[in-house]
């Protein structure tokens, strides 16, 4: 048997493929576990692993095919730039031909210095096409707009820009759980179906199994006893109550998950499904609360210019002004700033007077809900490019569960503002004075019945506590350059716009009968989409067709 000494190279990762399958004195069979491209093109000293043979699967990203020589790059999705494979020998050359760009492919070869770009290339010594690519393939090599990407959201992460979003994404995500685990929180597992509204908001789907006159008539009487939960439902907004009960049991927690809002909202900033982190602290006040969400943010920073390098260097300059990574690296460093919503307003008075037709939205006073324009002046402009903490904001403004100040007019709370994205994160320390907080419900009209149980916790064992949201898809555009939300989430889910999108995330088998949710009511039926998008008569086809992006 053939035994590579152990390195800690980057050559010992390649040269490891080799895996024997006999070990008779006669028989000398081997074969070669795939390498992933990122093991080769992305290595620490790619020369080193000269010599090496090793099989790469992937797809055809650039195909060409001379007289007596011929090219393929393969990407495999782990790495930003692809593997130059290079081909000599009728044989090899006519196999060459045959590949689509696009298709699956497996090449064996050997590892030998590149005469190009790149360090290295792949000697091939066989091909073989493992799924062929018809010739409809709307990923040909050009570039092609994000707006037109989206239309094709199940073949878009193919591309440079939306497979490098998917991996930094991927990274921002891990570090978060490190992060969190680092600090000894653990990590709730928060409800997705829920009868409370977090925010106080009203904008939330409904989850229900009535349908036509029985789902008005409910609604009308506001009675769902017959429904599936026997109550009102609905599709989550925040996991931020269900982290307070178990903050209140186990210190420090926090929830990572997808939630929910029913906004009207086609702008480039707002989703109807995205992905929240929301950690609570039990003991700790507004100011413990934006140190953690510094820390948080500045270490999910660190680890993707650590780990996504060559990402973050293409969204730099496609994307990025040739400025991302400079951001970015002020960012990690820096301190962020804080400065109260009083003193910012007037900050913002002051500059908007010198020349009011500048602005979209001119009139700010105290109890104005900034606008993006303001925040973004606030980070981008008056603090030169820091992030920054706004705290201390009006009662009247903020959510009912958040902590009124002795002044009796603002709340213990906080925006994170960012350059270039406005508000990051949002947090704040918890009313945790049962009477307080009844009595801030009572102002917000909320229905105390609805929270009996967030109630039972001010009753039970009460402390101070506070914690904050951060939109994860906003952390990704902020890291990834990238302008519109909707390229920041693998699918993204949004008003309007694509109805079979908007089908896709909520379609739910019960037997074979399907039940879909939004925020006007709902529909379901045998093999079809009652609502005329699509119909046929093969449950199977129905569902993928539903599911298909």
């Amino acid at each position: 048997m053939k035994v590579f000494p152990r390195s800690s190279s980057s050559s010992r990762i390649v040269r490891q493929q080799w895996r024997a399958v006999a070990t008779s004195e006669d028989v000398t069979a081997f074969t070669l576990r795939r390498t992933r491209v990122k093991n080769v093109v992305e290595a620490a000293d790619p020369l080193s692993l000269v010599g090496s043979r090793v099989v790469v699967k992937g797809w055809a990203r650039t195909v060409r095919a001379q007289k007596s020589l011929g090219f393929l790059e393969v990407n495999d999705g782990s790495s930003l730039g692809g593997l130059q494979c290079v081909f000599e020998g009728e044989s090899l050359l006519s196999s060459l031909k045959e590949v689509a760009t696009g298709a699956a492919v497996s090449v064996s070869g050997e590892i030998v210095q590149g005469g190009g770009k790149q360090p290295v290339e792949l000697r091939a010594s066989s091909l073989d096409i493992i799924g062929d690519c018809e010739k409809s393939y709307p990923l040909q090599k050009k570039r092609h707009s994000l707006e037109f990407l989206r239309s094709i959201a199940h073949l878009r992460p193919r591309t440079n820009t939306l497979a490098a979003v998917a991996r930094v994404r991927s990274t921002l995500a891990q570090a978060t759980h490190d992060y969190f685990r680092s600090k000894g929180f653990q990590y709730v597992h928060s409800p997705v179906i829920t009868a409370s509204d977090t925010e106080g908001a009203g904008e939330m789907f409904r989850v229900t199994t009535l349908a036509g006159n029985d789902l008005s008539a409910a609604a009308k009487a506001d009675d769902f006893s017959d429904d599936f939960f026997g109550t009102s439902a609905f599709l989550t907004v925040s996991g931020q109550l269900s982290a307070e009960a178990y903050a209140c049991a186990l210190g420090d927690v926090y929830t990572f998950g997808p939630t929910f809002r029913a906004e009207n909202s086609q702008t480039s900033r707002h989703l109807a499904e995205f992905w929240m982190i929301e950690p609570e602290m039990a003991f700790a006040d507004l100011g413990e609360a934006m140190d953690n969400a510094e820390g948080l943010v500045k270490s999910c920073v660190s680890k993707a210019l650590a780990e996504c390098g060559a990402d973050v260097t293409f969204f730099d300059k496609f994307y990025g002004q040739n400025g991302l990574v400079d951001r970015l690296e002020a960012l990690r460093d820096k301190p962020f700033e804080r400065i109260k919503y009083a003193d910012a307003v007037d900050l913002l008075k002051a500059a908007i007077s010198k020349d009011p037709d500048a602005w979209q939205f001119p009139d700010v006073d105290f109890g104005t809900d900034l606008a993006t324009e303001h925040e973004r002046w606030l980070a981008e402009s008056h603090f030169d490019g820091a992030c920054v903490f706004v705290y201390d904001y009006p009662r009247d403004i903020k959510a009912f569960y958040m902590r009124d100040n002795d002044d009796g007019r603002t709340v213990a709370a906080f925006d994170l503002l960012a350059p270039g994205v406005g508000e990051l994160v949002g947090g704040s320390q918890r009313e945790e004075r049962l009477h307080k907080l009844k009595s801030k419900m009572d102002d917000f009209q909320l229905d105390p019945d609805a929270y009996w149980w967030y109630l039972d916790l001010r009753k039970y064992g009460s402390v101070p506590h506070a914690g904050y949201g951060l939109g994860f898809e906003r952390l990704v555009c902020y890291v990834t350059a990238q302008d519109n939300i909707r390229d920041a989430i693998p699918f993204p889910r949004a008003a309007a716009g694509r109805r079979r999108l908007l089908l896709g995330s909520w379609v739910t088998w019960v037997g074979h009968k399907f039940a879909y949710c939004y925020g006007g009511g709902v529909a379901k039926g045998r093999g079809k989409l009652i609502n005329g998008t699509t119909k046929g008569t093969n449950d199977t086809r129905a569902l993928n067709l539903v599911l298909a992006c």
